[in-house]
């Protein structure tokens, strides 16, 4: 599903190319700005690191919402649903319920070791140099894998609305974009890569609710509708595999086999626990003054995240009734 928006460049424009980078620009003007400003007031290290613990309970979590509603996840899990329906819903249960992880095992108990990163936290009572050593291999395999789907969707999205076509010139706006995230990083710090992801949420969030209105609007504010008419559009796929598909019940991806049963599992196993071992997830949870601000912080995230993921089933479902699964799974590069 990543790949959707890069596929669907080579012969799709989505409005005027020359518009789209004034704003593109625009944006990219404005949170340097902020960043710029924000950087002016790191003079130590923890200020650079955790912003000095100067942003309260509300902030950091909109700006949690922010890291967490990636591209990666607003792309894959509306594409999940409109491809898979139910099934594919288990991916926002899974995320909404890891936060949960979050909030009653590690925000609270993490700010009040007064540390950086969660390797200090571990090296503290334990051996410095194999804590260490295993803290960096698995943040850096973490952040590879993470990042190599955030910089598809988001590398995509750019070269669509800049009217990019080709394999090369796509590459390289990735590439941009990369660069452009690794600037804000070290201009701003924390402080300033805090304020560009509550500004990324807001926008995120507002732009997720304005299309979910749309979509109801199109089935007259009535999900019975929308449901039923998604339900149709997958039966009446060509493809037979779709079509023996009920995007209503359960068991369209998961359950039909003892390998399915599996990955079921291991999927629930990742979702839950994997949210808590996000790098970036984890120095969130250092920049804000106490441990009741933590758990505040992240009491806000799952209001904002579960919010979110509801917009995500109406839009998944949405996608399914306009667009069809078909054209979805051809544009992906796929059939399953």
């Amino acid at each position: 599903m990543i790949s959707l928006l890069a596929q669907e460049a080579a012969d799709t424009t989505v409005g005027e190319p020359l518009i789209n980078i004034a704003i593109f620009g625009a944006f990219v003007a404005v949170t340097m700005f902020v960043v710029i400003r924000a950087s002016k007031k790191n003079a130590t290290a923890s200020e650079f690191f955790t912003a000095g613990g100067g942003f309260s309970g509300p902030q950091n979590g909109i700006a949690i919402a922010g890291d967490y509603l990636s591209a990666a996840s607003f792309l894959g899990i509306a594409g999940a649903i409109a491809v898979y329906g139910y099934d594919g819903f288990l991916y926002s249960i899974g995320f909404l319920v890891a936060w949960l992880v979050a909030l009653l095992l590690v925000a609270e108990l993490l700010r009040n070791t007064g540390k950086f990163t969660m390797a200090d936290v571990l090296s503290f009572r334990l051996k410095q140099r194999p804590v260490r050593t295993a803290a960096a291999l698995s943040t850096l395999t973490v952040s590879l894998f993470y990042l190599l789907a955030q910089m598809a969707g988001a590398g995509g999205l750019v070269a669509l609305l800049l009217d990019i076509s080709d394999r090369t010139g796509q590459s390289i706006v990735i590439a941009v974009v990369g660069v452009l995230m690794i600037v804000y990083v070290l201009v701003g710090g924390m402080k300033g890569t805090t304020w560009v992801q509550i500004i990324k949420a807001v926008l995120l969030i507002a732009g997720a609710l304005f299309m979910t209105v749309l979509v109801l609007a199109k089935f007259g504010f009535n999900i019975s509708e929308l449901l039923g008419s998604a339900q149709e559009t997958v039966s009446g796929s060509a493809s037979q595999a779709v079509a023996a598909r009920d995007v209503l019940e359960p068991g369209a991806q998961y359950g039909g086999s003892n390998m399915s049963k599996l990955n079921f599992l291991s999927l629930g196993i990742a979702l839950v626990l994997g949210t808590a071992g996000l790098p970036h997830v984890l120095m969130r949870f250092y920049t804000v003054p106490t441990a009741k601000e933590a758990r505040r912080s992240v009491v806000w995230a799952i209001a904002l995240i579960g919010a979110f993921y509801l917009f995500t089933l109406v839009l998944g479902y949405g996608a399914a009734a306009i667009v069809g699964p078909d054209r979805i799974l051809a544009s992906a590069g796929g059939q399953n």
